[in-house]
């Protein structure tokens, strides 16, 4: 049931049956229906997750009631909030399934305890961490520098087979622009 997970890690690092036994062990399988979220903003509960199945929005709800989508995660993919989930602080992000999803998650007690039973998991940690703060890096630096209509083709070219599972309120707070420009530029291009 979980092979893609055992593949993703498997890429990085080897695994035996018996450490895969104790990843599986320490996992929790969730499953979410379109817009139920993982994770609230400001609440005491975060995971590192795996998903099997679906996408989902990571973002933050404004003080004026509107929402930055900070990313997008699809299946196969790695999500977390790094902050509160390395350093126990309150969760920056909501995390909110945009279609029906299947994850696994893990929380920090049960990693730690994974790491004791199977200490080249570290490596694999580093190594996913080293992945996720490239990906923060590049998410800014592409804000900073790319037109809206670069970061939009650059997302269809990447994810062509979820962009159109995203609506346009979702993408057009992803690309920082209005719902209006967004169709413009949908039709440009």
């Amino acid at each position: 049931m979980y092979k893609n997970l055992r593949l993703s890690i498997e890429l990085k690092i080897p695994l035996t049956d018996q450490e895969w036994n104790f990843i599986v062990e320490k996992a929790e399988f969730i499953k979410l229906k379109k817009n139920e979220f993982l994770q609230i903003q400001n609440s005491n509960s975060s995971y590192e997750g795996f998903i099997l199945k679906g996408a989902f929005k990571t973002y933050i709800l404004n003080d004026n009631g509107t929402e930055s989508v900070i990313f997008f995660s699809f299946e196969n993919e790695w999500m977390c909030d790094l902050e509160s989930f390395y350093h126990q602080k309150p969760t920056t992000y909501n995390i909110k399934a945009i279609e029906d999803s299947e994850i696994l998650v893990i929380n920090k007690t049960n990693k730690a305890i994974l790491f004791e039973q199977v200490p080249k998991l570290i490596q694999f940690h580093i190594i996913m961490v080293e992945k996720a703060n490239i990906a923060i890096q590049q998410r800014l630096i592409d804000v900073l520098n790319k037109t809206s209509k670069q970061r939009y083709l650059e997302f269809i070219e990447k994810h062509p087979q979820k962009a159109d599972k995203i609506n346009n309120r979702n993408l057009s707070s992803y690309l920082g622009v209005s719902h209006e420009f967004l169709s413009k530029i949908k039709k440009r291009c």
